[in-house]
């Protein structure tokens, strides 16, 4: 196995990798804020990954992955993502609970590991939380879906994705049974950026939810044809 990266690079290229995925401009600020610390220390760490070579950064514009940034990205990403699908598979975790202990073991786990673990799991595409398991040979699939906050009302999906790994806010979707497979039907929005009405589970035994912007913005939907 070749030398892996620092868990603090590593930690920075996944960072990366998922603001830019949600179409997110990846700066110093935004960087400050997905990781928590401080705008002294990203700026340090943007530095050093340029110097890498994982990462192109201009001043006062976007930070992006080279192609050896996005590699180890992939790469740091697939063991996050089939830890999280084992800890739920197979130890029985929610998935609520399973994000901070993978932030931990991605690290950790060798990569025979984590090719054992890709084979118990029958070599998943998806983690619990519908992210993408990126392949052994570094992959992605992006599925077709939508932002629930970008649909109109009439439409009808299934909800394929959660971006949003804040344990409260998972346990408020299982709660209220926003979780992945679930039919969602958007009735109405309301104006003046009020919430979105929507319908969750199959006819007729649905619930009216109202969703605010912060689960909106979390949920992606494969829309039903």
């Amino acid at each position: 196995m070749a030398e892996r990266p620092s868990p603090s690079v590593e930690d920075y290229l996944r960072a990366i990798y998922g603001l830019s995925e949600r179409g997110v401009p990846v700066t110093n600020a935004t960087l400050t804020q997905r990781l928590g610390l401080s705008p002294s220390s990203v700026s340090g760490m943007i530095n050093k990954l340029a110097q890498l070579g994982l990462v192109t950064h201009v001043r006062y514009r976007s930070v992006e992955l080279t192609p050896e940034g996005r590699r180890l990205a992939y790469d740091v990403l697939r063991r996050h993502r089939l830890i999280e699908l084992f800890l739920v598979e197979e130890l029985n975790y929610s998935w609520d609970e399973v994000h901070r202990e993978a932030d931990v073991l991605e690290h950790a786990v060798s990569d025979e590991l984590i090719a054992h673990i890709a084979a118990k799991l029958g070599n998943p595409t998806h983690d619990p939380h519908g992210d993408p398991i990126p392949t052994a040979d570094g992959t992605v699939e992006h599925p077709a879906t939508k932002l629930l906050d970008h649909v109109e009302p009439g439409t009808v999906g299934t909800i394929a994705r959660v971006w949003d790994t804040d344990s409260e806010l998972l346990r408020y979707l299982t709660q209220h049974g926003m979780t992945l497979g679930a039919r969602i039907e958007v009735v109405e929005r309301k104006p003046f950026g009020g919430p979105l009405v929507v319908r969750v589970g199959e006819p007729p035994n649905t619930e009216t939810e109202f969703v605010g912007g912060e689960i909106a913005t979390a949920l992606s939907i494969s829309v039903h044809g």
